[in-house]
């Protein structure tokens, strides 16, 4: 018996001493991990920086600065340095508008950030779409990856919580948000205790209008359905605005297992993009001029 009690009392010391080795804060845990490669050309997550630099180049320079022609404002509000979730709108039938956004960042911004695409999972299950979109930037949007992106690895995150039904709207329905979809974006950033930063985007529905939507291709592409939209985009006026950002490190250690709390914030998030995109939406004087 007394050797049991012995025992015990050797493994609570051990385990206290080992307690005590540890970093007990957010911070020291972050310190603990192993540091990112700044010249590293292929990512963890699967992104290439030689390909992104490539269709940067070719691509999104031509769309950003010719063909949409994006305005950008409130800049200022994407932090600078640690991680953040930015939250955007979503629009037409192959969107242009998280491209934009991640653009809008590495142009106008004083310290220029690569930014990660979450996407739904099963966009990575379509032959050539899921290779091309990782080695983009595009990760799958669950809560682990989300949070390891903004607590460990201090990135930007962008994340469209509309999903889906975001890019199936009707041309007669654009601009009306659709209800987000899950909250597992809100408990990432929660969890992390990062700011989200809301995004509201005009211009994306315009220049790619669903026209109509095919099912005959469901079961082959995994989409609900194929939508029909114009071969090219069309050159709508892009106005990206960044809103202030919502702190979340002050609200409670736990607060992201409040399931009410996740869906009042979820609300109130979709609620302020709404009322900026209506409010850019009756501002601007053309699709086409902005």
């Amino acid at each position: 018996m007394a050797d049991a009690e012995d025992a015990g009392r050797t493994v609570e010391l051990a385990l206290s001493d080992l307690h005590a080795a540890l970093p007990l804060d957010r911070a020291g845990l972050r310190d603990a991990l192993p540091g990112l490669e700044p010249d590293r050309r292929l990512t963890d997550w699967g992104r290439s920086e030689r390909v992104h630099g490539l269709i940067d180049r070719t691509l999104y320079g031509f769309l950003y600065h010719y063909w949409f022609r994006v305005a950008v404002d409130g800049i200022e509000n994407v932090p600078s340095a640690g991680g953040a979730l930015l939250v955007a709108n979503h629009g037409g039938a192959v969107p242009p508008d998280g491209a934009m956004i991640a653009k809008a960042i590495a142009e106008e911004h004083s310290r220029p950030r690569p930014v990660q695409l979450a996407t739904e999972r099963s966009y990575a299950a379509i032959p050539g779409v899921g290779m091309i979109l990782t080695k983009l930037g595009a990760v799958s949007a669950h809560p682990d990856n989300v949070h390891r992106l903004l607590f460990d690895e201090e990135q930007l995150v962008l994340a469209f919580p509309e999903g889906r039904e975001g890019s199936s709207k009707a041309f007669s329905e654009r601009y009306r948000l659709r209800a987000f979809s899950g909250r597992g974006w809100v408990e990432a950033a929660l969890r992390a205790g990062v700011p989200i930063v809301p995004v509201a985007v005009v211009g994306s529905e315009e220049a790619m209008p669903v026209l109509a939507r095919l099912g005959l291709l469901r079961r082959l592409t995994r989409l609900p359905a194929v939508p029909v939209a114009p071969p090219v985009p069309l050159p709508a006026k892009f106005s990206i605005r960044f809103l202030e950002p919502i702190p979340t490190a002050e609200v409670g250690a736990e607060c992201w297992r409040d399931a009410g709390l996740l869906a009042a914030l979820g609300h109130d998030v979709r609620a302020l993009i709404q009322e900026n995109v209506l409010e850019m939406v009756a501002e601007r004087r053309s699709v086409w001029l902005g």
